[in-house]
């Protein structure tokens, strides 16, 4: 298959030389069954590179398995996730009444992609190396080895060699899975690819609602490309949704689009330091939550519902010591740490910033219950999305949800 025609069968828009490379990659090592480590920012697409792999591979047809089986690692709890990749005999463990298969063994004879590879406990990297090495999977609460046929295609945002230099990755995981290796560039280096993607988007939201396409003004677009995009496609996706929707008028100038942007476009990703913390301090779960609060649109809607909360938690905020979770390195990593007196803020200065709230008397739980609640509202319940947006993993915001007991 033709790079024009692949583009088209997959709907992927742009001209850019990596992306090329990475779209010429994937289709030559696709009939093979070499494992393939996918790389990029969130929102770049590496879900789409992954059906391209699978159903250019020889496994397009498997009759026995189910073909190309998707497992976010990065949103199945700890506790259960041996059992969800690896399955479980009846009696395994309080509530196993029966046995299951898990997600190797439903995809044998065909592909499973291990989206949030850099997300896996230590602990199953070291269970994952052995499946990879043996073929074979032993399920929970089992002693006997079962033969499994399986291509793995693993992603990840993060820097993964960073973490292998951490010890946050097995090094020998690490190169087990880069048989081959994919890079897929982020929006903001495709500047040219941009004003492309945009057309494509508001032409598809203008068919499918039977209305007017939008188009960009010259300051619009120069905007749109200057801007950073941290979200990628998927954000830039979003944001055309939102404008063809929302606004009457076709003819979107910079004043309308900067309604819509929610960082400011002269940003810069900071240096990362060899622990893998971005330069200037840890930033913790709590911390990315609040920093979400202050983004955009969002700081606006939340202040009604944070002033109606004022008086209801005031008594609870007063005397209270708040309990800070330990910093964990979050992807992505560029928001920026704030610095203090040329030092970064401890969590609790971060907590109390003014810019994020005005008043110190709110209980940091409530404020970080709203956060997720709106998210949450925002994306129509998708855990996936609401993660997103808030810039945190959907490990943690599944962790929070408990925390809050939120449905």
């Amino acid at each position: 298959m033709d790079i024009q025609t692949l583009k088209q069968r997959y709907d992927i828009i742009g001209n850019d030389p990596r992306l090329m490379l990475a779209l010429n990659k994937a289709i030559q090592v696709a009939p093979t069954d070499l494992s393939i480590l996918i790389t990029g920012e969130s929102g770049v697409g590496k879900d789409v590179f992954s059906r391209i792999i699978h159903e250019n591979s020889l496994r397009k047809h498997v009759r026995q398995g189910r073909g190309l089986i998707s497992v976010n690692c990065g949103a199945i709890p700890e506790g259960t996730i041996e059992s969800e990749l690896f399955g479980h005999v009846k009696g395994a463990f309080t509530g196993a009444d029966r046995s299951r298969k898990g997600y190797f063994e439903e995809a044998d004879g065909g592909t499973i992609f291990l989206d949030e590879i850099g997300e896996l406990p230590l602990a199953m990297q070291v269970k994952l190396l052995r499946v990879l090495e043996n073929g074979e999977i032993i399920p929970v609460g089992s002693s006997t080895a079962q033969k499994i046929n399986v291509r793995v295609v693993a992603a990840t945002n993060v820097d993964i060699v960073e973490a292998v230099r951490s010890g946050r990755f097995r090094e020998d995981l690490y190169y087990r899975l880069n048989q081959i290796s994919i890079y897929l560039p982020p929006l903001r280096e495709r500047k040219d690819d941009i004003p492309l993607l945009f057309r494509k988007f508001s032409s598809d939201v203008a068919e499918k609602y039977h209305m007017p396409p939008i188009v960009l003004t010259d300051d619009a677009k120069h905007m749109m490309m200057d801007y950073p995009w941290y979200g990628n496609v998927r954000e830039l996706k979003n944001i055309t949704e939102q404008i063809a929707v929302v606004e009457t008028e076709r003819t979107i100038t910079s004043a309308i689009l900067q309604n819509y942007l929610s960082y400011v476009p002269t940003e810069r990703m900071p240096a990362v330091v060899d622990n893998g913390v971005p330069a200037g301090g840890a930033i913790s779960d709590r911390e990315l939550l609040l920093k979400a609060l202050s983004m955009g649109q969002m700081i606006s809607e939340m202040r009604k519902e944070i002033n109606d909360l004022r008086q209801m938690v005031s008594r609870m905020a007063q005397g209270a010591q708040m309990q800070v979770e330990q910093p964990q390195v979050v992807s992505p990593s560029y928001l920026p740490a704030k610095v203090h007196n040329g030092s970064a803020h401890t969590e609790e200065e971060e907590f109390l910033t003014p810019e994020i709230i005005e008043d110190e008397s709110i209980a940091l739980e409530d404020r970080e219950r709203v956060a997720i609640t709106r998210a949450l509202e925002k994306h129509h319940g998708s855990r996936k999305l609401a993660a997103a947006d808030l810039h945190i993993s959907e490990r943690t915001l599944y962790r929070k949800l408990k925390e809050y007991n939120i449905e």
